[in-house]
């Protein structure tokens, strides 16, 4: 298993905005320098939230080297988008500075936290150390700028969805969607209509929020591993 964590993620670099474009389109083309920078030609996605599409864009240039897919809360549908976008869509059709600024407590340590618990009827079971670590790496200098970038360039996903599903139902990948039902922004919808594409889509809802293997994953990761014992052939390890 390779886990990348994408540009201005996790303990990843990340450039300055003037030295890199922080588009989907740049972090795809980046996830795909990476992949051969490690000679692998060949495998199963598994993706989750501002991952969904960067790997969609990876299946739909290069659909022979996709094995299968597992999405974890990662959306490619239009009715999959929650209440929670109506503010970035205003950004989206008038990316006014004022705009931009409505939006400045999304990249926050306090909203991530909100992102983590947020629709989780335990909250006790979502250990700190996530919202924790990922809070203070989005409060580097910089990089909430990075993020509202990210956010208004998140319409070029919306408006490639009608490819991204044309790719699911020329192609029919084996889909594994293992969704919080709860998300306040990716809603159980998106993962349903997985079903207009690829028929035999595995589909499943946990009573959870936007992170759901924080809490369901005793529940989840056998689940994955099962779906790519089936698919792959390779023997699943969970721990």
């Amino acid at each position: 298993m390779v886990a990348p964590d994408l540009p201005a993620f996790g303990f990843t670099e990340a450039p300055g905005r003037e030295a890199y474009a922080y588009t989907f389109d740049n972090l795809a083309r980046t996830i795909d320098r990476f992949l051969a920078r490690l000679r692998i030609e060949r495998f199963a996605l598994v993706v989750h939230d501002y991952g969904a599409p960067v790997g969609w864009r990876l299946a739909a240039a290069q659909p022979a080297r996709i094995t299968a897919i597992v999405s974890q809360n990662g959306n490619a549908y239009e009715e999959g988008l929650g209440a929670g976008w109506d503010p970035i869509r205003t950004y989206w059709h008038s990316p006014t500075r004022e705009h931009r600024d409505a939006l400045r407590d999304f990249p926050t340590p306090g909203s991530i936290r909100w992102q983590y618990l947020e629709g989780v009827p335990d909250t006790s079971l979502v250990a700190p150390d996530g919202y924790t670590l990922e809070g203070a790496q989005v409060a580097r200098p910089g990089n909430a700028e990075i993020q509202l970038d990210l956010l208004l360039d998140y319409a070029t996903n919306v408006a490639k969805y009608p490819e991204f599903q044309a790719y699911f139902r020329t192609h029919r990948p084996p889909l594994l969607a293992v969704w919080g039902r709860n998300d306040p922004f990716f809603l159980p919808a998106g993962a349903e209509a997985w079903r207009r594409d690829i028929p035999d889509a595995d589909i499943r809802f946990y009573d959870t929020g936007h992170f759901a293997l924080e809490t369901h994953g005793d529940e989840i990761v056998p689940v994955i591993g099962a779906f790519l014992d089936r698919h792959l052939g390779a023997p699943a390890t969970t721990r």
